[in-house]
């Protein structure tokens, strides 16, 4: 007689022990069903709920971590180096402070964002920055930092194509003015590591672009954000904020004479850089105090403010700790020149600092009108100059002594204009800020720093 297959009949010979054993394990198997299923069935609602949300969520967690690693874009950073062949060299390329640098840097950024900007690369590309400009036989040699934004997923060798096929293409056209020798075009990338140090060791740049929203007084005025006034230092006596002050090098600062009023021991001094000042991004000691030597001459203690501290060690150079540019002795700021002043000053004549840097617009005020009666009646030197507003409101208070007063040139690039120095109480009208003239003493700085 033909025996029914297992599967049609759920049953074995009864005996055969193989078929004992299944009708057993068969017979577990329904139990345990049985089993999850009344213990599901217990399961309150709600808890059900949060296991499928749970299981939701960390499965659009995965989901999105995978397609920010697949599609985020990140910064990469090449050398562009190039001849040109139509400038001679000239002995001020060699300081990055100079007008010649400045106007020659200004023209070869030009030429190269209109290589980029008009090419299928114009969403990628973010800026270029001249480093060096070096001497050669036949012009100058040019490096360039180009920075742009790839997807993290484009390989590096294809982004590296692109834009080198990019650059040799359209260089040539686009030169119009600078005529660039095309057998000397050499492309190189750089990790990010490399290609920030060239950036952050370059004075008054900043990392990125920040909009300012009017015009605003430190006292209640706008915070800064990170990274948007890297030079900004604080220089603190016994561990308290004392004024500001602004870093021209990894190991020096300048500041104002005042500041150290009664205390020049530098072992009670230290300088801390970031935007807040608890906690600081970085903390250094200081190892020396120079005050200018005719500081105190006069009765008002005006003349001659200004100060230069050197570290005790270097500072770590990044994105939201570096320069500012220095201008030449021979440069002019204009009345009526745009300018920013930050620190952690007071929010009201006779308050207390505040954590986070501050900032404000003001504009440079000439000595004619400032030394009018109704103002300063005469009081402003050759080594002064005046910013902010006749009308008052905006300007520095007490604790932003020492800090900077800066500018940008049309390449971007920040200098430092003056040192907050004095003035009659805060924002009062007609009493504008009073900064120590930094051109004025531009000869005096170098001579005790060496910048």
């Amino acid at each position: 007689m033909l025996r029914c297959c297992t599967v049609c009949c759920g049953v074995w010979d009864s005996g055969s022990p193989r078929e004992k054993s299944f009708l057993v394990t068969s017979q577990w198997y329904s139990e345990v069903m049985i089993q999850m299923d009344r213990a599901i069935r217990r399961i309150e609602p709600w808890k059900i709920a949060i296991i499928v949300v749970s299981v939701i969520v960390g499965l659009a967690l995965i989901i999105g971590l995978i397609t920010f690693l697949l599609c985020h874009d990140q910064d990469r950073y090449y050398n562009a180096s190039f001849l040109i062949t139509n400038v001679d060299y000239n002995p001020q390329y060699e300081r990055q402070t100079t007008d010649e640098f400045r106007n020659l840097s200004e023209d070869i950024e030009t030429m190269v964002s209109e290589v980029f900007r008009g090419s299928f690369l114009s969403k990628r590309y973010i800026r270029s920055h001249v480093v060096s400009l070096s001497p050669d036989p036949v012009g100058v040699l040019a490096s360039v930092v180009l920075v742009f934004k790839f997807p993290s997923a484009d390989s590096e060798a294809t982004t590296w194509d692109q834009v080198n096929r990019v650059l040799l293409r359209r260089l040539k056209a686009t030169s119009t003015y600078l005529n660039v020798d095309q057998s000397t075009v050499r492309l190189t990338e750089l990790n990010k590591e490399k290609g920030d140090n060239l950036l952050n060791n370059c004075c008054g740049i900043r990392r990125q672009a920040f909009s300012f929203t009017g015009v605003e007084r430190i006292t209640g005025g706008q915070r800064a954000r990170e990274g948007e006034w890297p030079w900004q230092a604080s220089i603190q006596l016994d561990g308290t904020h004392r004024c500001g002050a602004s870093i021209i090098s990894n190991t020096w600062l300048v500041t104002a004479a005042h500041c150290f009023r009664g205390v020049r021991d530098p072992w009670r001094w230290t300088a801390s850089f970031g935007i807040l000042l608890r906690p600081p991004k970085q903390k250094k000691f200081v190892r020396r105090i120079i005050v200018h030597e005719r500081y105190g001459d006069f009765l008002l203690d005006h003349e001659y403010d200004v100060a230069v501290v050197e570290l005790a060690s270097a500072i770590e150079f990044t994105s939201d700790v570096h320069s500012v540019c220095l201008p030449e002795a021979s440069h002019i700021f204009p009345d009526n020149t745009s300018c920013f002043v930050t620190g952690w000053g007071a929010l009201e004549n006779d308050g207390y600092s505040v954590n986070q840097l501050r900032q404000a617009e003001v504009r440079i005020i000439s000595t004619e009108v400032c030394n009018r009666r109704q103002v300063y009646g005469g009081a402003i030197t050759p080594g002064m100059l005046c910013a902010g507003y006749l009308e008052g409101q905006v300007d520095a208070c007490q604790g932003d002594s020492g800090g900077p007063l800066v500018h940008a040139n049309s390449r971007g690039i920040w200098y430092l204009v003056g040192i907050v120095s004095w003035g009659d109480e805060c924002g009062k009208p007609n009493k504008p800020g009073v900064y120590t003239r930094v051109t004025y003493y531009r000869n005096w700085i170098h001579s005790k720093t060496g910048i």
